[in-house]
């Protein structure tokens, strides 16, 4: 009787169950599919949770490898793409006007470059920085730039009213810094109009004649001649005689050695790519003959591209508020400039050059010059690279405005030189690296990469020499001793914060050092001249040696 009793409750309890406590026991097997009955079905639920979760973990990793495989395809087709779409515009090429050339030296330039070494394209996009200030967190940057600069003008006239008693806002240091401002318009007008009437001549003559000429290697050695004494001595002479002569103040200098450079480079990409269509219309028998319009090339001029093309991507219209903005951030950007080097520069170096050379005024002044050295490196590129080239851009309704990309992300000094300066990059890339490896074969990369390094330094060495009136290659240094060196060493498989952190470190204390002893330099050429001074004493620093005790006033 109690056995049938005990029977019966376990009976109850078990059909007094809810469903769902039913269907959780009937669910809880083990791996060996054996059914694991619980009194709430908690150990089947825990079961299959960690089932899902592995099937999960398994999806997800699966899609990732999938996005990462689709996404390497995808980049690779546009790659091929792009590179096909610019094998177009741009066959292989000497440098300039063929001359007699042996036949292993005709073969070579009978091979075209490999796909993926033709030139650049160009497509609409609009500058970095004006898709970023669209977002307020960004634009607040700038507005803590401006209100910086609201400080120093503050800052400045409060100490002006103090010393003299008055609010002085006569910017002697703009005024000299661009004097003789005649001579420098004149002097860009004759570079200007010799850039657009010489080297379009001399191709329109070499190119209407080297078909039916029966001298064609003389005709061409000609023409490349005197496109060569043009580039030399009309825009390479001359204009730095003007300067040197006339004794133009730094800020003068800088606007003729920089057009200077930037003609020279633009004639040459305008020779570099059309010669190449001449030379194959010549050996196609082609009916037409490959002469660019004298009105192209005239753009040309004006773009802000080193790289010649027919024709580029063009906006519909011009915004004529953007320009306008553009160059009232210029002119801030030169304000900012100026305030910058008002109280921060020049009540620092003025009397530096009369201390001693020693390790602890050196130490001083270099970390001392790193806040100066970083605005001004912030405000030319800025100034430059975003305001000016997109107001002319604008104008010109330019619809590539790729001059610079995203280098204050770069953890590698090697993505840094390729993202600073897009512009110039493009032309040394085009010009220098890829022909040097067209000339003497693709295993010298290394020696081709030096060369580009060794033709930017000694550009930006002259440009620095010229404008301060003095030779003082620390730039050039930097540039073959520390920049090819973090080159190699931060290179792109660089990758993490702290390789940014490190770039950055380097780059603020690369423009401490640049601002210190430039302004060091300059304040001893001014504070000790020297009447007949020989070869020798123009290549020595005259920081250097120069200690003697002159008035604190001298300017």
């Amino acid at each position: 009787m109690a056995n049938e009793e005990g029977l019966v409750l376990r009976s109850r309890r078990v059909t007094s169950k809810s469903p769902a406590a039913l269907e959780g026991e009937s669910s809880a097997r083990g791996a060996d599919g054996d059914l694991h009955i619980t009194s709430n079905g908690k150990l089947g639920v825990e079961h299959m949770v960690a089932k899902k979760l592995q099937l999960k973990l398994k999806a997800e990793h699966l899609k990732a490898g999938l996005l990462k495989q689709f996404d390497c395809q995808m980049n690779e087709f546009v790659d091929n793409l792009i590179d096909e779409s610019a094998s177009l515009d741009s066959p292989a090429a000497p440098p300039v006007f063929p001359s007699s050339l042996g036949e292993k030296e005709r073969t070579k330039l009978r091979q075209p470059r490999l796909s993926s070494e033709q030139g650049k394209l160009f497509m609409t996009r609009r500058s970095l920085l004006d898709e970023l200030f669209e977002v307020n967190h960004i634009r607040t940057i700038y507005h803590m730039f401006i209100a910086l600069l609201i400080l120093f003008i503050i800052s400045t006239l409060a100490v002006d009213f103090i010393d003299e008693g008055r609010l002085v806002l006569d910017f002697d240091l703009l005024v000299y810094a661009f004097g003789k401002f005649p001579l420098v318009v004149s002097t860009w007008l004759f570079m200007f109009v010799s850039t657009f009437v010489v080297p379009y001549g001399l191709f329109h003559q070499w190119a209407r004649h080297y078909r039916t000429s029966r001298y064609k290697t003389l005709r061409s050695l000609l023409a490349s001649t005197l496109f060569m004494l043009f580039q030399v001595l009309g825009l390479g002479f001359l204009p730095t005689y003007m300067v040197l002569r006339n004794g133009l103040p730094p800020a003068s200098r800088f606007i003729i050695i920089l057009e200077q450079v930037r003609l020279v480079m633009k004639a040459h990409s305008f020779i570099r790519e059309n010669v190449p269509k001449v030379l194959s219309s010549s050996r196609e028998q082609s009916s037409s003959l490959p002469i660019p319009q004298m009105s192209r090339y005239l753009y040309f001029l004006f773009a802000p591209t080193l790289i010649y093309r027919d024709s580029y991507p063009r906006n519909p219209s011009i915004r004529w508020g953007y320009v306008a903005t553009k160059f009232l951030q210029v002119l801030g950007c030169l304000f900012y400039a100026y305030y910058v080097f008002v109280r921060l520069c020049i009540p620092q170096f003025r009397n530096i050059s009369l201390q001693p050379f020693d390790l602890r005024v050196m130490v001083l002044c270099v970390f001392n010059s790193i806040l100066p050295g970083v605005l001004i490196l912030f405000l030319a590129f800025f100034a430059f690279l975003h305001c000016w080239l997109n107001a002319f851009a604008e104008m010109l309704r330019f619809a590539d405005r790729m001059f610079y990309k995203d280098w204050w992300n770069s953890t590698s000094f090697a993505n840094y030189y390729r993202t600073w300066n897009v512009v110039v990059h493009d032309w040394l890339y085009c010009y220098v690296y890829l022909d040097f490896l067209w000339i003497f074969g693709k295993r010298f990369r290394a020696p081709a990469m030096l060369f580009v390094f060794t033709v930017s330094a000694v550009v930006h060495e002259y440009a620095l020499a010229i404008c301060f009136g003095f030779f003082y290659p620390v730039l050039f240094c930097l540039f073959m001793c520390f920049g090819i060196l973090f080159n190699f060493i931060l290179h792109d498989r660089r990758k993490g914060p702290i390789w940014n952190v490190i770039m950055w470190t380097s780059l603020f204390l690369g423009q401490g050092v640049l601002l210190c002893l430039y302004s060091q330099e300059w304040y001893a050429q001014h504070y000790c001249p020297l009447t007949r001074p020989s070869y020798l004493d123009l290549l020595t620093p005259r920081s250097w040696t120069c200690h003697q005790q002159t008035s604190p006033g001298s300017n």
